[in-house]
């Protein structure tokens, strides 16, 4: 069967989903292809957040950007590893995006996470209560018979709660700030409420997710499911499509202004996790979309594309689970002070507090050095057990036999007891926590300066004076668990220009093909500027790609002979009815070929 639409965008992540909406806004004929059966991607598995500097939630809540201090700092965290075109196209495009989408979709609803610093609030134009963004709590029942088809996050809270980023900051000082408290209140009120009138309150990820799903059914957009990408159509140069096999069965999709690729990175790919990344790589360390393989990639190379940043990935230390579930992203465990990281000589060698991926780049350096097999040794005491939450366990609770089973986590009466079970020398590991122990005293870690920047402080507890990340490892039992070089998805990808077009190794565009997404070379080059710098860039750059293709006017933008154009998509109703494989083959196969 054959198809044509306008533009072709393969993946339903935030990146495919934003251009989509965009293109049809701006009149074009578009179709959605995802190889799974579910919607969202890595999106619905993440926590959701949106950097994109001067948007108007920032403007509502008065945040004190400016296009200058946000250019400022964007180019200290990037530097020169990305064009400043690239850059500027961002920051000019990123605000524009918001308001376009935000004027047309009734979903499109957000919440500023104040105080959730930028990842170097120090760096000029820097903010140290930040520009990260959050959806608001949405009602799953909207979506109707569609809700099952919603990609499932990492982990999911206790009884059906509905928690956000600012509720899970709050929530891991439970057992130490009335804020915590109240907080818990709140989300139990909230809970009990949406249980009494029935409705299902989604968060994070997946509410960013469901509202843009809801915004393209309202915009009529096909999207087909169970569609997986086999190669791009390349006529005389040009991208004219897709082959692809939908629901089993091989379709051609002619795309005529073009095909845009966001089919997420690499991660669970790992013969290309070896081929590009040095050091120790394993797909159970990722939490990405277990769909996330490469071949939107690997498509646009066989079309002739560049790539960059391949040997990067959005990095996080992470637990491994002890059960089949994806390993545990450590965001607020690494900042509560009482505990420390050491390498297999037991000895810091980072500020434990500071952000993710910079943590990890640390890590493959410990690695490189000899001085560590990849994972890291994470120590703390029973009072930091006693206090805060970990792995998602509340405080003072056993934690699961299985990890102990597994050895992921070991635990001891004493230091000396510890380093034998963990075979580091006991001599430096209490040489280490006692130097620790000193800084912690003191208020001023001297070695890495853990502490002195306000993302640091961030997931650090508030009660403790005068350094909120740092406590003494004084009571025992001491715990010891293994922290391996995780991911949120891969970094690396085509190489495309600030419209968002793939460009070939001599630095042409290949006409007829986008790129956004982790599909794509990250914006952020190998550095992160703040929480949602992964899924902000991946919106705006979808949005950009969608009008420059509703803004061409050449002749590769002209029909393709001997193929019928795909008829105006017909406009959905608001609630109900499914945007998914089988409506948009019923509404599309009257073109076929």
């Amino acid at each position: 069967m054959e198809f044509e639409f306008d533009v072709v965008v393969v993946g339903s992540g935030a990146a495919g989903m934003t251009a989509a909406l965009t293109a049809a806004y701006r009149g074009l004929s578009v179709t959605l292809i995802e190889k799974s059966r579910l919607f969202g991607g890595s999106t619905a598995r993440s926590g959701g957040g949106i950097w994109v500097p001067n948007n108007p939630v920032l403007k509502a809540a008065g945040v004190p950007d400016s296009p200058t201090m946000a250019k400022t700092y964007l180019k200290a965290v990037v530097g020169d590893r990305v064009p400043d075109a690239k850059q500027q196209a961002f920051l000019d495009n990123g605000p524009e995006m918001f308001e376009y989408i935000g004027t047309r979709s009734q979903y499109w609803e957000f919440d500023y996470d104040r105080g959730y610093s930028d990842y170097h609030p120090e760096f000029p134009g820097g903010l140290a209560q930040g520009r990260s963004i959050e959806p608001k709590v949405i009602d799953g029942r909207l979506l109707g018979g569609d809700l099952h088809k919603i990609n499932q996050p990492t982990m999911s809270a206790p009884g059906g709660l509905a928690i956000t980023v600012s509720d899970f900051h709050d929530l891991n000082m439970i057992a130490r700030t009335w804020t915590a408290k109240k907080t818990a209140v709140k989300v139990g009120a909230r809970t009990a409420l949406a249980l009494v009138k029935g409705a299902k309150p989604l968060s994070l990820g997946k509410a960013l997710a469901a509202r843009l799903w809801l915004s393209l059914r309202d915009a009529g957009v096909p999207v087909w499911l169970n569609t997986p990408l086999t190669e791009l159509i390349v006529e005389d140069g040009v991208v004219v499509g897709v082959r692809a096999e939908h629901e089993g069965k091989p379709v051609v999709i002619k795309a005529t202004r073009g095909v845009v690729l966001a089919a997420g990175g690499f991660e669970h790919n790992l013969e290309m996790r070896k081929k590009y990344i040095s050091g120790p790589q394993s797909t159970e360390w990722t939490v990405g979309a277990v769909e996330n393989v490469g071949e939107g990639i690997v498509a646009g190379q066989n079309a002739g594309a560049a790539v960059d940043l391949m040997d990067d990935a959005w990095w996080g230390p992470s637990v491994r689970s002890a059960t089949d579930r994806p390993p545990f992203f450590c965001l607020a465990e690494r900042a509560q002070p009482g505990a420390i990281m050491v390498n297999d000589e037991g000895e810091r060698f980072v500020n434990e507090s500071a952000p993710y991926v910079n943590v990890v780049h640390t890590m493959y350096e410990e690695a490189a050095a000899g001085r560590s097999t990849g994972p890291a040794h994470f120590i703390f005491d029973q009072d930091f057990r006693d206090h805060y939450l970990f792995l998602g366990n509340f405080p003072k609770r056993p934690l699961p036999q299985g990890y102990f089973d597994k050895g992921i986590i070991k635990q001891a009466d004493t230091l000396e007891e510890l380093a034998a079970q963990l075979n580091i020398p006991a001599g430096k590991l209490t040489a280490t926590v006692e130097r620790f122990n000193g800084f912690a005293k003191a208020g001023r870690d001297e070695d890495f300066q853990r502490g002195d920047s306000a993302y640091d402080r961030y997931y650090g507890d508030p009660t403790v004076k005068p350094n909120p990340n740092l406590a003494p490892l004084a009571r025992g039992p001491f715990y010891a668990v293994e922290m391996v070089p995780g991911d949120l998805g891969t970094k690396g990808g085509l190489v495309t220009d600030e419209h968002s077009r793939v460009l070939d190794e001599q630095g042409g565009v290949i006409a007829g093909l986008y790129a956004a997404g982790n599909n794509s070379a990250a914006v952020m080059g190998n550095d992160y500027a703040g929480a949602g710098a992964t899924i902000g860039p991946a919106m705006v750059f979808g949005y950009i790609a969608a009008n420059h293709m509703a803004d061409r006017e050449d002749a590769a933008a002209q029909a393709v002979p001997g193929v019928a154009k795909a008829a105006e998509p017909k406009r959905a109703a608001k609630r109900g009815g499914a945007v998914n494989g089988a409506a948009a083959t019923a509404g599309a196969g009257r073109n076929q070929g």
